[in-house]
């Protein structure tokens, strides 16, 4: 059986998405973008072990229902320069191809902060 995803420190795994959302141990810090797929983009979790855990974009992209825009405005005039900052995890304000991302990035966070205030 396929698993979601392993920790390669202390080799905790995931069998699905859903498990890893729901793990108080897993906490939501960064993302690093790829302007050739945003898809591509990756994810960056730290795991209660220490480790820190990369997964693309896509793999949380189903969660996301809001618009998706076609025009990237990354660095023209208004853009806030967010997805340039791994640690930057707000929602994008401008109307880009990117937003999308920060959007997705949102749902993942509130889920996990979710989890982490019933722990």
């Amino acid at each position: 059986m396929a698993e979601f995803k392993r920790c390669t420190v202390c080799m905790a795994s995931w069998a699905d998405r859903e498990s890893f959302l729901s793990d108080p141990g897993i906490t939501l810090v960064g993302y690093q973008a790829s302007f050739i797929d945003l898809r591509a983009g990756l994810f960056l979790f730290n795991h209660s072990c220490g480790d820190t855990l990369a997964i693309q974009a896509e793999a949380f992209e189903d969660l996301y229902s809001g618009p998706v825009f076609r025009n990237r405005k990354s660095g023209q005039p208004g853009c806030p320069g967010y997805c340039l900052n791994k640690d930057e995890l707000s929602r994008c304000p401008e109307a880009c191809e990117c937003a999308f991302v920060r959007g997705v990035l949102e749902v993942v966070r509130k889920r996990l902060e979710r989890t982490a205030g019933e722990g």
